[in-house]
């Protein structure tokens, strides 16, 4: 959420979301909790709404819901452009930044050179520090420290690692167009020394970027973890352009090993639905997690965007949306470990409007029905379905009776759909207008959708974050209307709640 008043020219600005007020924005980067705030740096141009002049905005939290945005925090110039990487809290001082009282911030980056410069075409990874909580950065002199002589080499993720081995900072990049992810390690964040290398495996339609590593307990149990590593690209994803895929597996300090690969080497077009994805949406994409989350939680936040249309979405003056951000934890489903989503921040302190809507136990018969009393345009809708003769069932939101973002369930095919077809203004791009489907099967016999809908996107969260989808959308200010659906039958609402905000 953020502190700008929505105007009739700027009707799509989220509420529930973070976005830059006049600005570009797009991946996450920095991402880390300090003396209690959470801080949201991300790819940005201070210069305009289109993708250009990278730099890193700013913004800050103390509830992951409520942002202010801040100066540019780390600003591009004529050498280079500030792409993708992360924060560490270096409260060792390993790499010598801070003082005796004041252990510093370090920013991990990408230095995308210029023509001109003294590394033309090349991108490496470089440091900046803060010594006033991230606030203001000052640029290593002695940048850039890792340069691998490629123009694809990017988006470094850095973590402390403590093991068998000993303690030390691990670097985790990529080479983007040769779908690797490649490790380094170092004792004081300025010489790094290559560890190995992981991939190319499963998705590889294309380029690999912003990758993440971190471990997680399996069902809660902190006594047995697994390593999760997390690979974006662009294009390739399960509904077309871009996404975010994961591996399960080990990490031993020097090498990763995927428990998890469906496919070594290039793809296998037609297996990409075994791949385990992030977000089956067209609209989640370089998610990366929280350095030093409070309790060891792990939250991720996604830019929701495609590049297929990233730069014509028709939003003005600013341009990309944050998602929401959302813990994830490692489940054994089926006998198969999986991620499973929740949303992190406490919905329940957004100022609610108007009265709440619910129902229980009603059959939904063939065609459209709406819920006089539930239209909104920001809101959390729960509902749970149980499965009758019809062969779609759903609901409609941000509908107007001509319009409308259908959300529906497809029992034969065991898939959850997004129909954005008709969902408001889709023409800007050609790719836009789209039906996008994930697999979903019942549990218990029932459906279990939470669905949080905002001005501009909705975000699906099946079977209790199962399995999940993310979706821009462009409706009509009027376009407020819910509904529930059946095609060619019936089937059974067996719960429904709406909470509306403000």
């Amino acid at each position: 959420m953020t502190a700008v008043t929505t105007t009739t020219a700027d009707t799509f600005r989220p509420a529930l979301h973070y976005a830059a007020r006049n600005t570009w924005l797009n991946d996450p980067n920095g991402l880390i909790h300090h003396a209690g705030v959470y801080h949201l740096y991300y790819q940005n141009n201070p210069f305009g709404n289109v993708h250009g002049n990278l730099s890193w905005g700013h913004a800050t939290s103390t509830d992951l819901l409520t942002w202010t945005e801040h100066p540019v925090a780390i600003a591009c110039d004529d050498d280079e452009e500030i792409f993708s990487g992360s924060v560490v809290f270096d409260k060792l001082n390993t790499s010598g930044f801070g003082t005796g009282t004041t252990p510093p911030l370090v920013a991990i980056y990408t230095s995308a050179y210029r023509q001109g410069s003294a590394h033309p075409g090349i991108q490496a990874q470089s440091l900046a520090y803060s010594l006033d909580g991230g606030y203001t950065w000052i640029k290593y002199s002695g940048n850039p420290v890792v340069d691998r002589g490629s123009a694809n080499f990017r988006d470094p993720k850095v973590f402390r690692y403590d093991g068998d081995g000993g303690s030390y900072w691990v670097m985790v990049a990529v080479e983007a167009q040769d779908f690797k992810v490649v490790f380094y390690k170092s004792h004081d964040l300025k010489s790094w020394e290559l560890l190995s290398s992981f991939g190319p495996a499963n998705a590889t339609g294309g380029e690999w970027e912003c990758p993440d590593l971190f471990p997680l307990p399996i069902d809660g149990d902190p006594d047995n973890l697994k390593w999760v590593l997390i690979v974006n690209l662009n294009p390739g994803g399960p509904n077309n352009g871009s996404a975010g895929q994961y591996f399960v597996g080990n990490f031993d300090g020097t090498k990763f090993t995927s428990a998890s690969t469906v496919t070594e080497g290039l793809q296998d077009p037609a297996r990409l639905a075994e791949y385990q994805w992030l977000d089956w949406g067209r609209d989640y994409y370089a998610a990366v997690s929280f350095s030093d989350a409070p309790d060891n939680r792990r939250l991720m936040i996604g830019w929701m965007n495609n590049w297929e249309y990233a730069n014509k979405i028709p939003t003005s003056p600013w341009r990309s949306p944050m998602s929401l951000v959302r813990e994830v934890s490692l489940r054994t489903i089926e006998g198969n470990l999986r991620m499973v989503q929740q949303v992190a921040g406490d919905l329940t302190s957004l100022r609610e409007k108007g009265p709440s809507f619910s129902l229980e136990a009603v059959e939904i018969s063939d065609g459209q029905h709406v819920l006089d009393g539930a239209a909104g345009s920001v809101q959390r809708i729960d509902l749970s379905f149980a499965p009758g003769n019809a062969e779609e069932f759903g609901i409609v939101v941000r509908g107007n009776g001509v319009e409308g973002t259908r959300i529906g369930i497809r029992p034969t095919e065991g898939s959850i759909i997004v129909d954005r077809r008709e969902s408001g203004q889709t023409d800007f791009h050609g790719s836009f207008a789209s039906i996008d489907t994930a697999p979903i099967q019942t549990r218990n016999g029932s459906y279990e959708l939470t669905i949080f809908v905002d001005r501009c996107s909705v975000e699906v969260f099946g079977q209790e974050g199962q399995v999940t989808l993310t979706e821009l959308i462009f409706p009509s200010s009027s376009s407020s209307g819910v509904s529930l659906y059946a095609v060619g039958g019936t089937a059974i609402a067996n719960k429904l709640s709406v909470t509306q905000y403000a």
